[in-house]
């Protein structure tokens, strides 16, 4: 027997460590070559660790929420060889799997799959005969699942390893199946009781929390909420979509932008990113802007660089590519890097109104919230109008309340005059 020592990879260029998120294996466990061994996170990054040896896991390099160095033993696996054996830590990951599923396919994409059988057989065949029903693992034995089907079963209190499966990991059709044929069902007259959980804060989440009460504990935020009328705009945007070829279908944000991006050039001061320690103020001449984007891990902020300079169409493959790409854990440490203002939406689960965060350095972040239509008068008619309120929240040490009373205003004359925000 020999031990396989698998040491961490280089994962980032000028990363010296990174975070066990979540073990997917224990001391013990007699594993395939390729099993998922762990997820590792580094800069809002997770990465998936794969075993290159089959054997049985000897040792595991600490514990959920521990730093790991770049180069260190992560995993000991006993192997069938006839001396230790030590794994080279790869030079780049460009080649490494990433987290989150991203290369299984989606469940829409499942169904696309054609089906092989008998059916493309030149003649006729013989009936097949039935299949064995699948059989459960024994308990605590390795699954292969997606990170949205670990968490939906732990939700659940389902244990993965007793839900049968036909395919060579558990899936979200699985787990519906387990709970029909177990008594389980969505009750819609309350939920059940769930036994108390405690959760390690870790990953992306402990990083979130840490961010934020560092952006509460050391800026004075103040909040200014404005209502703009977006009837105009709504109709220019639903005529640009019934014309826009193979361009990508227009939301809202892709014109809040393009405003944002035009009145910024007056009120420098919000495009702005503040070292409190050097007491040094940058007024950027570029909007590079933040995106938050919610995925199964947490909220995360890629950033469309550029974004003054680019059109509606442009802004909105970039809206769709960060988004997915932040998603699906695909997306690059260089897109998640050099905001200098953000914006916030959570579309029609946005609320009346809200008060965002500041990301530091930055000094100021706008928030989206939900369109209604409302009744308003108008040369003394009775008239229906859509609205939405933009929540503007700046950091008080750079901004003042006039200056972002005032962005807020030009803004409003932008989006409430769809030509004039589309003209040159």
């Amino acid at each position: 027997m020999a031990t396989y020592k698998f040491k961490l990879p280089d994962i980032g260029e000028g990363i010296a460590e990174a975070e066990i998120v979540e073990w997917h294996v224990k001391v013990g466990d007699v594993i395939e070559e390729d099993a998922h061994l762990a997820d590792m996170m580094t800069d809002k990054a997770t990465v998936e660790m794969e075993s290159p040896v089959a054997g049985k896991v000897v040792k595991l390099a600490g514990e959920v929420g521990d730093q790991i160095a770049i180069g260190s033993v992560l995993v000991e696996i006993e192997t069938d060889g006839e001396s230790p054996v030590e794994e080279p830590a790869p030079e780049s990951d460009e080649e490494m799997p990433i987290a989150d599923g991203a290369e299984e396919p989606t469940e829409a994409q499942e169904e696309e799959l054609p089906v092989m059988d008998k059916a493309e057989a030149p003649a006729p065949a013989p009936a097949p005969s039935p299949e064995p029903e699948p059989e459960p693992q024994a308990k605590g034995a390795h699954v292969l699942a997606s990170p949205t089907v670990r968490q939906r079963a732990r939700d659940l209190g389902i244990d993965l390893a007793q839900v049968k499966t036909t395919s060579d990991r558990v899936r979200h059709a699985d787990l519906d199946a387990y709970l029909l044929y177990n008594g389980g069902s969505v009750s819609h007259g309350g939920s059940a009781t769930r036994a108390d959980e405690t959760i390690k804060v870790v990953g992306m989440r402990r990083k979130i929390a840490e961010n934020m009460q560092a952006a509460k504990r050391k800026i004075p935020h103040f909040t200014l909420v404005e209502e703009f009328d977006v009837t105009a705009l709504e109709d220019t945007r639903a005529m640009m979509n019934k014309d826009r070829g193979d361009n990508p279908k227009l939301t809202v944000l892709p014109f809040l932008i393009t405003a944002m991006a035009k009145a910024l050039p007056a009120w420098p001061m919000l495009n702005a990113t503040y070292d409190d320690e050097a007491n040094v103020i940058t007024r950027h001449g570029a909007m590079h802007l933040g995106m938050a984007a919610q995925t199964d891990s947490g909220l995360m902020v890629p950033v469309i660089k550029d974004a003054h300079g680019k059109s509606v169409w442009q802004l909105a493959r970039d809206i769709n590519r960060l988004a997915g790409e932040a998603r699906t854990g695909k997306i690059a440490r260089d897109d998640l890097q050099g905001a200098t203002i953000s914006l916030s939406s959570l579309g029609p689960m946005g609320g009346i109104t809200s008060t965002p965060v500041i990301a530091p350095p930055q000094v100021a972040i706008i928030a989206v919230n939900k369109m209604q239509e409302l009744p308003v008068i108008e040369d003394g008619e009775l008239v229906a109008k859509k609205k939405m309120n933009l929540s503007l929240s700046c950091d008080h040490r750079v901004v003042d309340g006039w200056d972002a009373a005032s962005f807020l205003q030009e803004m409003k004359s932008f989006i409430e005059n769809p030509i004039r925000l589309l003209s040159a």
